[in-house]
């Protein structure tokens, strides 16, 4: 314990706190619902943000452990607590099973429902480190599914009823990322000779860069059939949603920029969090919607 706590900056780092941005998803079902100031609600949503991301910083920890010797290789990765040797596998461990025991004490407050698809969450990042990261397409598939299962967690957890349309357009841009990020392992491995992952020999830049284009163009095209629905127009009460369509495609092209162009998209995290053109468009999303919502 005492060992731990003189590593504390970097046990947080290897907790990776900075990746609690994707359970923002949680209150996505609030949003929509046009109630995110129902306080009860709010509270209650903000009890499964914590459990998701401490659980969601054992999978990392655990993801990190499996991924030791590749991770020495990334010029970026190898700087991590575990690769680098600053954070024993030992303290590692006790790590990640304190997170998930902390998570699931404090998911089960809320419901049974919830405490499920956190187990589900955990099981499915287990296969994932084991093998299944492995396993080209299936990969990015059950990273998008992870965004999926954060909606869930707050509908179940706030009763709000989620859309299909949220819970596609969720599912395609988080693919969308997913193969942007594999982009980037594959064009490091072309340039280095140096194979990031073992999962690169199931793509190459030409599938990749096809895949990312129709995945930018279903997730556009879903946006725009969302904002025209005769149901969901009946149930905001507006017309005028089409006209945030503008944000959601300016939001994709500069995400393909980043891709093409700059050649950065190794981490979405961090593209949201540095990004100021990505952070304005989303700003200017959100206070579009609810302008029109609210």
């Amino acid at each position: 314990m005492k060992s731990l706590l003189l590593k504390l900056p970097l046990i947080i780092k290897l907790m990776r706190p900075h990746h609690y941005i994707k359970n923002i998803f949680i209150f996505i079902p609030l949003f929509f619902a046009l109630k995110i100031t129902d306080m009860h609600l709010l509270f209650s949503a903000f009890i499964a943000f914590i459990a998701f991301s401490l659980s969601a910083s054992a999978v990392y920890i655990l993801n990190d452990y499996f991924d030791i010797e590749d991770d020495k290789k990334h010029p970026k990765k190898r700087l991590r607590p575990l690769a680098s040797g600053e954070v024993s596998k030992k303290e590692a461990i006790v790590m990640m099973f304190s997170l998930f025991g902390f998570s699931m004490a404090l998911i089960s407050l809320l419901s049974l429902g919830a405490t499920a698809i956190l187990v589900f969450y955990m099981m499915m990042n287990i296969a994932y480190s084991l093998h299944l990261k492995h396993v080209a397409i299936i990969d990015v598939t059950i990273i998008a599914i992870g965004f999926v299962l954060r909606l869930f967690m707050g509908s179940v957890v706030t009763g709000i009823v989620l859309s299909h349309w949220i819970v596609i357009i969720t599912f395609l841009l988080a693919l969308f990322m997913a193969l942007a990020k594999r982009r980037d392992d594959v064009l490091i491995y072309e340039n280095t000779g140096k194979k990031m992952r073992k999962v690169v020999d199931g793509y190459s830049l030409q599938f990749l860069d096809i895949a990312m284009a129709i995945m930018a163009s279903v997730v556009i095209v879903s946006y725009i059939m969302y904002t025209f629905s005769p149901e969901v127009i009946e149930r905001m009460g507006s017309e005028y949603l089409y006209l945030t369509s503008l944000f959601v495609i300016m939001g994709v092209m500069r995400y393909l920029q980043i891709t093409f162009v700059l050649l950065d998209s190794g981490s979405p995290t961090q593209i949201v969090l540095k990004d100021r053109f990505v952070q304005f468009i989303l700003i200017l999303w959100m206070v579009s919607f609810a302008w029109i919502l609210y």
